[in-house]
């Protein structure tokens, strides 16, 4: 059992870890090095220390049970955990910079599934530069859905350079993405929520969704309710600004 009612960074009522013992910067500087381990390739992965219920052993490291979902930069795991109940079996991480954040969120994981046994198996985190080694965990065409919730503006055209989506990004994700596979992204910075817009509707390996399609998605409902930041927005009454794409097969 992971509360100790002795140790002051887990809730005595919940179990689970406190936020305030585990704050870092809003944002880290996604161009900067970081010291820690990255994969040398997706084979590399040992998912048996991400999904134990999935995989008993590291000997099963290669099985055909993939990752599907990977939430870029997810801070405290709201989506993913919000995600984790809506699709049992299939398996999700989420990838972030901040190394006081992943340990939240790896704590938070952990103390869910003692508290719901059989529950939240197929969720878990990575502390990783998501876009310097996107390739280093996720083969061609493994995921299925790519969520960039809330991601930072970098406002300055100087640093226009460090946003996660750019043009040149988004040929990694397409690469990862299967055909169908979808990209959700919020914001709630217009002139941010433009450029992503923007980015993704001049990319030839992408197409947005229709309105139909958006309204039948049961996952575009929890963008904007799911993250800390998305509950933020909604509480101080502000607008946010969606862009859903889908991987396409580009004519020859």
């Amino acid at each position: 059992m992971l509360e100790n009612k002795a140790n002051p960074t887990f809730s005595k009522s919940t179990g689970l870890p406190r936020k305030r013992f585990y704050r870092a910067r809003a944002h880290s500087n996604p161009l900067s090095d970081s010291h820690f381990p990255i994969p040398i390739s997706p084979h590399h992965v040992d998912y048996s220390l991400h999904y134990p219920q999935f995989f008993p052993s590291s000997d099963q490291v290669h099985s055909t049970k993939k990752v599907e979902f990977a939430d870029i930069g997810c801070g405290f795991g709201g989506l993913l955990i919000s995600l984790s109940t809506l699709f049992p079996e299939s398996l999700m991480i989420g990838m972030e910079l901040r190394d006081k954040v992943t340990e939240y969120v790896k704590e938070r994981i952990s103390a869910l599934r003692v508290a719901n046994p059989g529950q939240y198996q197929n969720i878990s985190v990575v502390r990783t530069n998501s876009m310097k080694y996107i390739p280093n965990y996720f083969e061609k065409g493994q995921l299925s859905k790519m969520f960039f919730l809330f991601p930072d503006p970098h406002f300055k055209e100087k640093n226009h350079r460090r946003r996660v989506i750019s043009l040149h990004l988004l040929d990694e994700y397409a690469y990862v993405l299967g055909v169908g596979g979808i990209i959700y992204t919020i914001t709630d910075v217009e002139e941010l929520g433009d450029w992503m817009k923007a980015c993704l509707e001049s990319h030839p390996m992408f197409e947005a969704l229709t309105v139909e399609e958006l309204e039948a998605d049961p996952v575009v409902k929890l963008l904007s309710s799911a993250t800390e930041e998305g509950q933020k927005v909604a509480r101080n009454g502000g607008q946010t600004f969606q862009a859903v794409y889908r991987r396409i097969q580009p004519s020859s």
